[in-house]
């Protein structure tokens, strides 16, 4: 008897060790860039429980319910787009605050391999809450955001040149009060002569314990681009749309072609150079010139909203294409769109495929031939290289699968 009871206690224990191993998603012959763990090589990740399991070489299939062949295809972490507008609405005159020009997130992000973004101050301290509940609580995506410091939020006009209610105090009260999900602090849309809006968007950040992105631009008179990056802004702080052509803003790149010195002496410093491509604020000319001279961004972003997403921007491997196209190779282009901007937003339990970290990842297939990227001037860029995402996976789950590589042939239904 006791014999027996040895024997099934041995089964019940490899049964548990067997069942322990089981392995929900298996993406197999894949090439691995993680640039977080040093990874840009062939290897198989393993998923169970909505988190990464293992990631090897020739991890077996035998206990995976679902295997995927990226064999020819790239696996890399789940994109991050750090400059979208997502809180969408019908509000009257409320533009990207709960209004018309914004997008509710799922339709334009995992389909591009984009697993969380980052609103940037659709919502101020007055709407958050709202903004919350209805977009960022009911999203598959993950939805962060920076609060605006503008109250009310980015509602455009009157509403956002309104100083008064531009207040450091509500703003971080607002950061503390959502921890999980506000990661920084935005100002943007100011026509005016001072740094008041930059001021108190620092002070909010400073008090909250989180950067602040700036849009800069259309101040009359034009406010100094340098004094911006090299006195206004801590190291850590982002400035979007850095490639912008628009009046009303200094530029990274002067009449002549030539970059502004400073630039390169603000990036060094900690200043965080976002693409935020946008409808109107990425330009081949300043763009290509400045990759050229060396500043390249540290973020690649879209800056996603109704305009830009049906015009030369698209979505984000339409913009990270560009850059490969502009002479960034693959790794600096994925971590870009990764790594990099999981730390600008200190989130370090994203844009990694450690091992226990949570399993939102994206298979690319890079195709080759002739193409051709526009900017929002309305030029032609020639190309030969665009990524185009086969499978997306958020947690563990697939979000998005052009080509049905994670489905069995319908031959195999009963």
């Amino acid at each position: 008897m006791k014999k027996i009871l040895s024997i099934l206690k041995l089964v019940v224990l490899i049964t548990s060790a067997t069942f322990a191993q089981e392995v929900d998603l298996l993406i197999k012959n894949g090439h691995l860039i993680d640039p977080r763990n040093g990874i840009d090589e062939p290897m198989d990740v393993a998923i169970k429980d909505g988190k990464i399991l293992e990631v090897a070489k020739n991890i077996s299939a035998d206990q995976a319910e679902t295997v995927v062949d990226a064999s020819g295809l790239y696996v890399t972490p789940g994109l991050i787009d750090l400059d979208v507008h997502t809180f969408a609405g019908t509000m009257k005159d409320a533009a990207y605050s709960n209004g018309w020009n914004s997008v509710a997130p799922d339709g334009f992000t995992f389909r591009a391999g984009v697993t969380t973004v980052v609103d940037q101050g659709c919502a101020g301290w007055r709407n958050f809450s709202i903004f919350k509940e209805n977009i960022i609580d009911r999203s598959k995506t993950r939805v962060l955001a920076c609060v605006n410091i503008v109250g009310s939020g980015m509602k455009g006009g009157a509403v956002e040149q309104n100083l008064s209610d531009m207040d450091p105090k509500l703003a971080a009260m607002t950061v503390a009060r959502y921890p999980e999900t506000i990661v920084g602090v935005k100002v943007a849309h100011y026509i005016g002569p001072d740094w008041t809006p930059v001021e108190n968007a620092v002070r909010a950040g400073a008090l909250a314990g989180v950067p602040v992105m700036v849009d800069f631009g259309s101040s009359e008179p034009v406010l100094s681009l340098e004094t911006l990056l090299m006195e206004k802004l801590r190291p850590g702080d982002m400035l979007t749309h850095c490639y912008g052509a628009t009046r009303g803003r200094g530029h990274v790149v002067d009449d002549q072609g030539k970059l502004n010195e400073f630039t390169l002496r603000a990036q060094q410093r900690g200043i965080i150079f976002d693409v935020g491509h946008g409808g109107g604020s990425f330009a081949f000319t300043q763009g290509i010139p400045a990759v050229e001279q060396g500043l390249k961004p540290n973020s690649i972003s879209t800056d996603l909203h109704i305009t830009s997403m049906n015009a030369g921007m698209k979505d984000q491997l339409n913009v990270m294409s560009k850059f490969l196209n502009m002479g960034l190779n693959l790794e600096e282009v994925i971590i870009r769109s990764t790594w990099n901007p999981a730390q600008y937003i200190k989130r370090p339990d994203l844009g990694h495929l450690t091992v226990g970290a949570e399993a939102d990842l994206v298979v690319l297939d890079m195709i080759e031939g002739t193409f051709g990227f526009i900017d929002v001037q309305g030029y032609r860029m020639d190309g030969t290289r665009k990524l185009e995402c086969e499978l997306t996976v958020k947690g563990g789950d697939v979000m998005w699968d052009l080509n049905g590589i994670s489905r069995p042939s319908w031959t195999e239904a009963r």
